[in-house]
């Protein structure tokens, strides 16, 4: 049905394609769960940019969704699935028991009128949200906290999946999307199941002109070959002439393919079984 759907789109004018899906498909949203935000454009705290080609693209409300999952044992309802602007995944809104509103990621299989519940004696149910501890092993999870009450901050992107293995001591193991194997403390929460993937054609990957990629945020990049001498170390020669180095490198003399970009020393390196990059 997709492809089919692909197929029929792409015979029709640019124009008449990207305004007629978005007036199709205009975002809706809970208002008192958005707010304003201030986008880096790639600056640090001093306007010195620290992330190349990073300004512009279209204004963003940013969804408060709730990643700590904190109201234990008070049972909630999907009441719709909605688009988020600022990550890849869907966003479910929620109505709980006594009233309130949320927002949290959207869970595969889940569907408006299902419940979902957070706490140590919730079903291993997609959507719900345990500790560790409580979670049996082989499950498949998301939204993990690093540490305990801090809020999920592992695999919240669409279709990440993590994988629960085993449980000794105080600490449980996890097999990350990258492959990584570490140690999470169990007393960390985790939401059951695998964040559900958007099946729309027209989601930010699937770019139809050079001003797609404008409105995501994304400003252009210069090849070093195309710089001078002085500006990059591809730079310089006469008309097409190779970069003169073994490898690429990134402006600054480093190299830009295979060099490792983790500092060395942390704390968390004791709690890194396996590395996602075997050397």
């Amino acid at each position: 049905m997709t492809e089919n759907l692909v197929q029929d789109l792409s015979s029709r004018p640019q124009s008449q394609l990207v305004w007629g899906w978005r007036k199709a498909h205009r975002p809706k949203y809970h208002k008192a769960l958005t707010s304003g935000q201030h986008r880096s454009k790639g600056r640090n705290n001093r306007g010195v940019i620290t992330s190349r080609h990073r300004g512009g693209g279209h204004k963003r409300l940013y969804r408060c969704v709730d990643f700590q999952r904190d109201r234990l044992g008070v049972p909630a309802r999907i009441t719709g699935i909605e688009y988020d602007p600022n990550r890849s995944a869907r966003i479910a809104l929620v109505s709980y028991a006594d009233g309130t509103k949320g927002y949290i990621l959207h869970a595969k299989g889940l569907e408006p009128g299902d419940a979902v519940v957070s706490g140590p004696d919730a079903p291993i149910l997609p959507g719900n949200t345990l500790p560790l501890s409580k979670i049996p092993l082989g499950t498949s999870l998301h939204n993990i906290e690093f540490q305990a009450g801090r809020g999920g901050q592992i695999a919240r992107a669409a279709g990440s999946v993590v994988q629960l293995i085993a449980k000794e001591g105080t600490f449980a193991t996890l097999r990350m999307p990258s492959g990584e194997v570490r140690l999470v403390s169990q007393r960390c929460k985790a939401t059951i199941g695998q964040v559900a993937q958007p099946s729309n054609p027209f989601d930010s990957t699937h770019q139809r002109k050079a001003g797609w990629t404008r409105w995501l945020g994304k400003r252009p990049r210069v090849r070093g070959a195309a710089m001078n001498a002085v500006d990059h170390p591809h730079g310089g020669g006469e008309g097409k002439a190779p970069i003169g180095r073994k490898s690429p490198m990134t402006p600054w003399g480093l190299p830009a393919l295979g060099r490792r970009t983790r500092r060395r020393h942390r704390y968390s390196d004791a709690l890194i079984i396996r590395r996602r990059k075997s050397s």
